[in-house]
């Protein structure tokens, strides 16, 4: 997928002290074009967050705006999935529009990409808290050796890699870090990655499901048989690659689609790429505000994702209503699948299943 059908950006909402920063000025070296807006906080912008009439132009605003901000606050936070450690964000949005995505739920109306200017004090921060932790003292389902750090938890880092060099510049800071790993979730093939050199201390974790769903949930994204033919390339340049079966939607035939998926990996990995092989499972979790978003621009999608006779409500954190699939239920999908698995990529090892 060209990047140049995700961004065309046309109006850039500036924090004044982002500008200032060398990061800052290169990012709006690149859209010289654009229109700047002069914004008192990344957070607060009422014309695109909270504004329900930005459901009709969803993908518009992905398209054309950018935030420019400021990450004030830095910490690290604990996960023990995906990685020992959330890293602080250099982004957050995103240009893709997977209608499952939770990332909206806590924005608004709308998600497009805001990058962070000052990136110097998030890798001082990420480089002294990954040196404070030490040697890791005992290996878990996360990694062997390595802490390891999500440095893409609520943005695509491939994707952001075309607009600043933010995540070149964590791949270069993990490649010297003696203890530690960085990690990304992806559905954006970006080969300018390839040239990196991250000499096995990053982690790109590409996320498939059946070329049908994905066709359906997974909207602007590269296709997972594009996704597919990168493993081999990223693992020859040096990523280690994992791959994360997610989010899994339980449907008619749905098993039968991802054997037919599991197939299609199979023969498209050579045995560098199967040698070094995790996955993540992770079935959907939904939200009633998503819901009534996506009623706004992609309801075909709610089809699959909204099905109240199969799912069991749990209010969330920020006061609305998540919903997954019914207890009981879930545990004779999830063993389903993780047998199929098993079956189907017995060299494959997978890190945790939920």
């Amino acid at each position: 997928m060209q990047t140049q059908r995700l961004l065309d950006i046309r109006r850039i909402y500036v924090e004044p002290e982002a500008a200032r920063l060398p990061r800052g000025r290169e990012i709006l070296d690149r859209f010289p074009d654009a229109e700047l807006v002069e914004i008192e906080s990344h957070h607060r912008i009422p014309e695109l967050y909270g504004d329900e009439t930005n459901v009709a132009r969803w993908v518009r605003i992905k398209t054309e705006a950018l935030v420019l901000g400021i990450k004030k606050s830095l910490t690290a936070r604990p996960n023990g999935r995906s990685a020992d450690w959330i890293a602080p964000s250099t982004a957050n949005g995103c240009a893709m529009a997977c209608a499952y995505c939770y990332v909206p739920r806590r924005k608004g109306y709308s998600n497009p990409i805001t990058v962070f200017a000052n990136i110097d004090k998030i890798l001082g921060y990420v480089r002294r808290h990954a040196g404070r932790q030490g040697v890791k003292p005992e290996p878990n389902q996360v990694d062997p050796s390595a802490w390891v750090y999500d440095i893409g938890e609520n943005s695509d880092c491939s994707l952001d890699a075309t607009i600043s060099d933010n995540v070149l510049d964590l791949v270069r800071l993990f490649r010297d870090l003696p203890n530690a790993k960085a990690s990304f979730a992806t559905k954006y093939v970006n080969r300018d990655l390839l040239d990196w050199d991250p000499r096995g201390r990053t982690r790109v974790r590409f996320s498939l499901m059946p070329a049908a769903d994905s066709k359906l949930l997974d909207i602007r994204t590269s296709s997972i048989a594009e996704r597919i033919a990168a493993i081999d390339d990223f693992v020859a340049a040096g990523y280690e690659v994992h791959v994360n079966f997610s989010p899994v939607v339980v449907r008619e035939g749905w098993l039968e689609s991802w054997a037919e998926l599991l197939d299609q990996l199979d023969a498209g990995l050579g045995p560098q790429a199967k040698a070094q092989l995790a996955a993540e499972v992770i079935f959907l979790t939904h939200n009633d505000r998503l819901h009534e978003v996506n009623l706004g621009w992609h309801p075909k999608a709610e089809d699959v994702l909204w099905q109240p006779e199969l799912q069991q409500p749990k209010r969330s954190q920020t006061g609305g209503w998540n919903v997954r699939y019914k207890t009981g239920h879930k545990g004779r999908y999830v063993a389903a699948l993780t047998e199929l698995i098993e079956a189907k990529l017995p060299y494959c090892r997978i890190r945790y299943a939920f």
